[in-house]
């Protein structure tokens, strides 16, 4: 008893310095933003800011701009998780295997684009896919290949600008989700693969009996951290169409950053705020629950 509370008593200061910070940095911003949700919010003299109760949520409901913004991000989500997940698993299956030679290097180069700037590789997208004869795609497309007879404007174009945020966003989740699975990979015991050919099991049997269900907490892990990382999509968006063409390819976050940062209206950037918050928290929540009840046992 003495021995655990001495220990207490030596980690009671980080714990304090965490607790501290996450009161500052996390509930404080949270609540602050609820609060302001109510208000017509004047930034530069809060106390003039006028009560207007559920007003701003109300705007949200009845704003089609709003449900273009939603409707973006759900099809982004629908898009990129899926496209992120299996592209990750089946470079992690690849590099896996025991043939494979410079593992090493396999893995550096699919994880280079997970810890490269959002900022530099958007411009690079934006640069490869700009519209005209200028752009790199064009070019090899044209010029090169000749499988189109002119230009195609990528970023002029909802879908065609959407498909370019929707690659970028894959290409650059690919490493993240590749080397969670190699974890997972390298995880399970290889005698249960020895006892299944033993048995006879060929490596489509091994793969959908023992890989898949073993790796099932991981799936959900990493579906949860991609919905959530899907749901706040913004840089790229931001940098590459900025919402355009004509607001077209507007999601959530984009659309509440331009009115809380170009509008200023702070208080219906708070409620688009808090909504998002709270779809989030339903979709973490529902893999959650599932995620809490898995047990691996070997």
């Amino acid at each position: 008893m003495k021995k655990a509370l001495k220990q207490y008593v030596e980690v009671s200061p980080y714990l304090l310095a965490g607790f501290v910070l996450t009161i500052v940095f996390v509930f404080y911003p949270i609540l602050r933003g609820v609060y302001m949700s109510f208000f017509d919010y004047a930034l530069l003299h809060p106390a003039d800011s006028r009560f207007i109760g559920l007003d701003n949520y109300v705007k949200a409901f009845h704003d089609p701009k709003f449900y273009l913004a939603l409707r973006n991000t759900l099809i982004f989500s629908l898009v990129t998780v899926p496209g992120q997940w299996l592209f990750g698993i089946v470079a992690a299956m690849l590099i896996n295997l025991r043939f494979l030679r410079f593992k090493v290097v396999f893995r550096l180069v699919y994880y280079i684009p997970v810890i490269t700037s959002w900022v530099v590789v958007a411009y690079l997208f934006k640069y490869l896919f700009a519209d005209g004869a200028g752009g790199l795609i064009n070019y090899l497309l044209v010029e090169k290949l000749h499988l189109v007879s002119s230009p195609i404007n990528w970023l002029s174009h909802t879908w065609t600008a959407s498909a370019v945020i929707w690659l970028l966003s894959i290409w650059k989740g690919v490493g993240y989700v590749m080397v969670l699975y190699l974890a997972a990979l390298q995880s399970i015991p290889k005698s249960l693969y020895e006892a299944a050919e033993i048995d006879g099991a060929k490596s489509v049997q091994n793969f959908i009996h023992i890989t898949l269900p073993l790796m099932k907490p991981m799936t959900l892990f990493v579906l949860v951290n991609l919905i959530i990382g899907s749901f706040n999509v913004f840089i790229q968006v931001y940098l590459i169409t900025d919402g355009g063409p004509l607001g077209s390819t507007e999601v959530f976050t984009s659309y509440l950053f331009k009115h809380a940062f170009k509008f200023l209206d702070f208080g219906y950037a708070s409620a688009l705020g808090l909504i998002l918050g709270l779809l989030i928290l339903a979709f973490t929540w529902g893999f959650q629950r599932n995620l809490g009840q898995e047990k691996v046992e070997y």
